[in-house]
């Protein structure tokens, strides 16, 4: 399968390098590229593909509005943040807005490469440090913001909430199981309810919801 890409940064630069890495592996396609929010949407509606990799600071309307907008949309579409992170205080506007991973530009070519497929086969990912840094920013805003609105806690069991715990403090299926002495199918199940009790777009918002909960917090 090819996956179909849309690359949305305003730094030609950036897009180019990109393009032209994507050009030597024939699982990846780009079909479009935008240097503002408002034209990446466009573009989404016009060519329907896989994945848009998004920056978020973009002229105009920028990548955590896009983001939204592509999310909300009929479209199947899943977006892939690109950004600075040490610069980026808009991790979490992102993800809330329903971004299905989020990766930095200073990773390796071939793991930003590998970050679009994972998010083209529908799951989520997170770069190394982002969950703790996704805690840390929650956990440092004032109270009455955090619990502005609260995730509820009925519905989900027991096992259910220790599941979830550990998935927000970014433990992946196999060390869930290992952890909770369970088989990696039945984490992956229990993690699949998660994602339906609490109405949950993929992994990424379990993590949000975790620490909404105030299952997950951090010292400081």
């Amino acid at each position: 399968m090819t996956v179909r890409v849309v690359l949305a940064d305003d730094q030609p630069l950036a897009r180019s390098g990109l393009r032209v890495l994507m050009a030597d592996h024939s699982d990846l396609e780009v079909v479009g590229e935008a240097a503002t929010g408002a034209e990446a949407v466009r573009l989404v509606n016009d060519t329907r593909p896989d994945v848009v990799v998004m920056d978020i600071r973009m002229p105009g309307m920028d990548g955590i509005e896009a983001t939204r907008l592509i999310t909300a949309g009929p479209a199947t579409t899943r977006v892939l943040v690109l950004t600075t992170f040490d610069e980026d205080d808009h991790v979490y506007g992102a993800l809330r807005a329903g971004a299905s991973g989020f990766v930095v530009k200073d990773m390796a070519l071939d793991d930003i490469l590998a970050a679009i497929r994972v998010v083209a086969a529908g799951d989520a990912l997170i770069a190394p440090g982002v969950t703790r840094r996704l805690i840390a920013d929650f956990v440092g805003r004032p109270a009455a913001v955090r619990e502005r609105s609260p995730r509820p806690v009925e519905g989900i069991t027991e096992r259910e909430r220790e599941v979830l715990t550990l998935v927000g403090r970014g433990r992946s299926n196999t060390e869930i199981a290992e952890d909770l002495f369970i088989t990696v199918a039945t984490a992956k199940s229990h993690v699949s309810r998660l994602l339906t009790k609490l109405g949950a777009r993929d992994r990424i918002q379990l993590v949000i919801t975790a620490y909404e909960m105030g299952l997950v917090t951090v010292s400081r």
